[in-house]
């Protein structure tokens, strides 16, 4: 008996990034902006109760997490 041979089956997988360049961009963004936060929290002067550290640096902070779940979601 002759063996049937089949053609290789071409599977044309189109691969395409869960997220765009535009959402690694703002991503990096949202990075910088966190690490910008945890810097001034830091501080260099040695109140520990500085406007600064204590209501600003954590607001960077905060506005740095949430930058970087809208560009998460953004489509």
């Amino acid at each position: 008996m002759a063996e049937k041979q089949s053609a290789p089956v071409k599977q044309d997988k189109k691969t395409e990034l869960v997220f765009t360049k535009k959402n690694y961009q703002l991503l990096l963004i949202s990075i910088a902006i966190v690490v910008v936060g945890f810097i001034l929290m830091m501080g260099t002067t040695g109140d520990i109760y500085d406007v600064r550290r204590t209501l600003i640096a954590p607001m960077v902070v905060l506005f740095g997490f949430a930058f970087g779940i809208y560009a998460v979601l953004k489509k």
